[in-house]
């Protein structure tokens, strides 16, 4: 067989399918006789979700990763142009599914910083719990998962067990536990429930003994370590010319966190510490996020200390849905509830750019608006996404089984990459 064969351009008439039938054709025929080609997934649990990835092998050693996605797209920056804004949160719960709680507020305050809306102190003290909460959710995921890549099956029922009790918490606050739609635009959707201030404390307090607990078995643990120290290993360097954000920038010792860079949600009146690797490998990321997880306990009991009484949702009609009162009152109210259910609160004409530290990195929300009440286009700066583009440095050199490590600590979800 030829080893020379080309590639049709784009523009030449085949199907995208062909293409892609032809160039993964071309790879095998490109290898020598002592190496395979496989598929992992896009079905395989260990690849996190629908992900695939080429893998040339020579032996166990895999010489090449060729990561291809798009099996979960589902056109959601698209949407955002033909609902209004308050329409569109429900579907940034789709996005980091595990996280939804930071989309919500991530979407919300792009479209006040385009409206330049100013939200009372204490929904944006809701917000910043909510993040938080929602942090350590998602990085429960992560351990148990991780751990059960690896074959720590316990770990993954002691995070399970610890998440179970943080979706009752978002259950109490909006009635969902997964697809929680909490923010609004202008503030949240509801207050925390009576008694919630009290359990959520407790919990605060006892979780770290948890955490504890897992470190316990695995930090220490010979077998781990060997799994996973200087195992996917990149530099600081490597990570910041790949626009890497998040615990996997953070494990090579960059001190970056949107929080502490840029904060918002009134991070800067909170006590904490962003921990940092030094080898950027399997590893130290796992340390970053058990310390994050810490750190977050830290933030929401200052932050349920300083919780005063107060409006959850900004002073402004053409923005917030009047009470239920003021509408059978006042026909003035009732105009304004009319326009913002049909036509929702519009933003004026420009382009905003805003982000927040989710816990897979840097969530950001490109808007472009024209006046109406929903995006004219918006784009969505996925950072499991980005941080996609490291698996071929971390992986190539390594063993098949070393590659099912570095995806479980790139705590990858696909739903955030192919949105």
């Amino acid at each position: 067989m030829s080893t020379n064969t080309q590639l049709p351009e784009a523009g030449e008439g085949l199907s995208p399918e062909l293409i892609e039938a032809q160039r993964v054709e071309t790879v095998i025929e490109r290898v020598s006789d002592d190496r395979m080609v496989v598929n992992m997934g896009p079905q395989h649990p260990s690849t996190h979700g629908v992900l695939r990835m080429v893998v040339t092998l020579d032996g166990e050693r895999v010489v090449k990763v060729d990561p291809v996605l798009g099996y979960l797209h589902r056109g959601m920056e698209k949407l955002a142009e033909v609902k209004t804004y308050n329409q569109y949160i429900p579907w940034t719960d789709r996005w980091d599914y595990l996280a939804n709680l930071q989309n919500n507020v991530a979407f919300a305050m792009t479209v006040e910083k385009m409206m330049d809306l100013e939200v009372p102190v204490r929904a944006r003290r809701l917000r910043l719990l909510a993040c938080e909460l929602a942090r350590i959710s998602a990085h429960l995921v992560f351990l148990g998962t991780h751990a059960i890549d690896i074959g720590a099956l316990s770990v993954f029922f002691w995070g399970y067990r610890e998440r179970e009790k943080l979706l009752s918490f978002f259950e109490m606050i909006c009635g969902a536990r997964i697809t929680t739609s909490y923010t609004r635009i202008g503030g949240v959707m509801r207050d925390l429930p009576p008694g919630m201030e009290d359990a959520l404390k407790i919990f605060l307090r006892e979780f770290p003994k948890s955490l504890d607990e897992v470190e316990t078995m695995l930090t220490r643990n010979k077998i781990w370590m060997e799994r996973t120290k200087e195992v996917g290993a990149i530099s600081s360097e490597q990570a910041v010319s790949l626009g890497i954000t998040g615990p996997i920038l953070r494990a090579t010792g960059v001190e970056y966190d949107v929080r502490k860079a840029f904060p918002y949600l009134d991070y800067d009146e909170f006590d904490f510490d962003v921990p940092v690797g030094s080898v950027g490998d399997v590893y130290d990321r796992y340390l970053v996020r058990v310390e994050e997880m810490r750190q977050s306990c830290r933030i929401c009991l200052q932050l349920l200390d300083k919780l005063e009484p107060g409006p959850i949702e900004a002073d402004d009609g053409k923005v917030v849905l009047p009470s239920k009162e003021r509408v059978l009152s006042r026909m003035e109210d009732l105009i304004h509830q009319f326009m913002i259910v049909t036509e929702g609160p519009v933003a004026p004409a420009g382009e905003v750019y805003q982000a927040i530290e989710g816990s897979k990195g840097e969530l950001g929300l490109y808007l472009v608006s024209e006046g109406l009440g929903r995006a004219y286009r918006m784009r969505i700066r996925g950072p499991s996404f980005v941080n996609m583009g490291c698996l071929a440095p971390m992986g190539e050199g390594g063993l098949v089984a070393d590659l099912v490590a570095i995806v479980a600590s790139l705590d990858p979800v696909l739903g955030e990459v192919d949105r």
